[in-house]
C-alpha cells in the first residue's frame, strides 16, 4: 500500500539546496550518509491538473513541486530576512496567493496561501469523544473490598 510521496529536485548545486531547505525553510531530515539528507514534509497534498499546450510549464508528464503556508506575507516577509530572493510580487491566482522564489541550484518553486480549506484526518485528539470511547474500549471497574468505617471522633467545641 502506498503510504507518502518522495519529491526530488535536481539542482546544479545539490549541497547548498540541501543546506537552504535544512537552515532556511527549516525542515528536519534524516542523514542517509555521504551528505544525501532527506528530508520530512510537514504536511504535503497533491493535485492534479490539465495540461495547456500554450504554458510549457503545464506540458504532459511534467511534475511541480510547491511549498504553502498560511500567511504568506508574514512567510515571505521571514524569508526574505533570511536573504531568499522572490521573483515576483504575490498575486492572486484563484486559488491562492501565489508567489515564487529561487533556491540554490537554478530551483524556482511557488510558495501560496491556498484559498481552499483542507479536510484534516482525524487523530485521537481530535475525534468525537464517541469515537474515541469505540476505539478504546472501556476497562471494567472492579469492585472495592468494603470495609468497615472508623468510627468518627466527636470534635471538641470549644467555649
Amino acid at each position: 500500500m502506498i503510504r507518502g510521496v518522495h519529491t526530488m529536485f535536481y539542482s546544479s548545486q545539490p549541497d547548498e539546496l540541501r543546506t537552504f531547505i535544512r537552515d532556511v525553510l527549516g525542515f528536519s531530515y534524516t542523514d542517509v550518509g555521504e551528505g544525501w539528507l532527506i528530508f520530512d514534509a510537514p504536511e504535503a497534498d497533491m493535485g492534479v491538473h490539465p495540461s495547456d499546450a500554450s504554458q510549457p510549464h503545464t506540458a504532459a508528464g511534467t511534475h511541480n513541486v510547491s511549498f504553502y503556508c498560511d500567511q504568506i506575507e508574514q512567510t515571505v516577509a521571514g524569508l526574505k530576512s533570511k536573504g531568499v530572493e522572490f521573483t515576483m510580487p504575490i498575486e492572486d491566482h484563484g486559488y491562492g496567493l501565489v508567489t515564487h522564489f529561487k533556491m540554490p541550484g537554478e530551483v524556482l518553486v511557488q510558495l501560496y496561501q491556498p484559498h481552499y480549506v483542507k479536510r484534516r484526518k482525524p487523530t485521537a485528539k481530535t475525534a468525537a469523544p464517541a469515537a474515541r470511547r469505540k476505539a478504546k474500549p472501556a476497562a471494567k471497574k472492579k469492585a472495592l473490598p468494603k470495609t468497615k468505617k472508623a468510627p468518627r471522633a466527636k470534635a471538641k467545641r470549644k467555649r
